[in-house]
């Protein structure tokens, strides 16, 4: 199992959920740990936590991943003994109502595409090129069962998520001859913010989306997520899809009622 002592981590979308969790995960093994996300008072109430519960070396950035330029600059303005990211986990990501293709809105589209890839594909492209330069590294995408089966009303967040599993292969790919090591983690059912954040803040419908069932937790995720990262330096976990037991299939879920 490789030691994670000192390993810097960048973690976007690192102020609730999965993000949150994986810095609690990581945050137990020594490594500095770089988090990311819009809400900067989410991360600073996380990071005195992280200081105070493990004594973690921390390092804030408010950042929208959809901006490239912001991107860019909080990559390239990382002070020298934050620089070298051993590990990127690109976790920023969302999904915005559920319509029919036909009848969907065009901001929702646009929230889901620019955060969900083209997001992920900024930070890609400018961690990696230091990984390179280092040979060494890992990346880390956060996918979906939504990236393998399309669900009704699901389409374009689904098409997200089947570009995110693509993106991960072709990485893979085109790193091939490297030691740098690419994972995509496709989650079913995770209990977050994440159905809030598709109806709008109706809390009473995103609730309905986990009644009668066990979800998945962010702990679930992150503890699959610090397997694939601790493996010995010659695997490559490509993909892993997890879902909870009473989940079958993006479609198929077991209601206790």
């Amino acid at each position: 199992m490789i030691s994670l002592q000192n390993q810097i981590i960048l973690i976007t979308g690192a102020s609730s959920g999965i993000g949150t969790a994986c810095a609690r995960v990581f945050a137990n093994t020594g490594a500095k740990l770089i988090l990311a996300a819009r809400r900067l008072e989410r991360l600073q109430e996380l990071a005195e936590t992280l200081k105070e519960e493990f004594n973690t070396e921390v390092y804030l950035i408010q950042l929208d991943v959809r901006d490239r330029a912001a991107v860019e600059a909080a990559i390239s303005s990382l002070p020298p003994a934050w620089a070298d990211i051993d590990i990127l986990i690109n976790n920023a990501g969302l999904s915005r109502g559920l319509d029919k293709l036909h009848e969907g809105s065009f901001t929702d589209w646009e929230e889901m595409i620019d955060t969900n890839i083209k997001g992920l594909l900024y930070l890609t492209r400018y961690v990696v090129p230091g990984m390179v330069k280092r040979d060494r590294g890992h990346v880390v995408n956060i996918g979906s069962i939504a990236g393998h089966q399309t669900y009704p009303n699901g389409n374009v967040y689904c098409g997200t998520k089947a570009a995110v599993r693509a993106i991960s292969e072709g990485l893979k790919l085109d790193l091939l001859g490297t030691p740098i090591r690419v994972t995509s983690v496709d989650p079913g059912m995770v209990e977050t913010e994440f159905s809030d954040v598709r109806f709008h803040g109706d809390t009473e419908r995103a609730k309905k989306v986990y009644q009668g069932v066990t979800p998945l937790t962010p702990d679930d995720i992150a503890d699959v997520i610090f397997f694939c990262v601790t493996r010995s330096p010659h695997v490559n976990i490509n993909e892993i899809v997890l879902m909870p037991v009473d989940q079958a299939s993006a479609t198929l879920v077991n209601r206790r009622t």
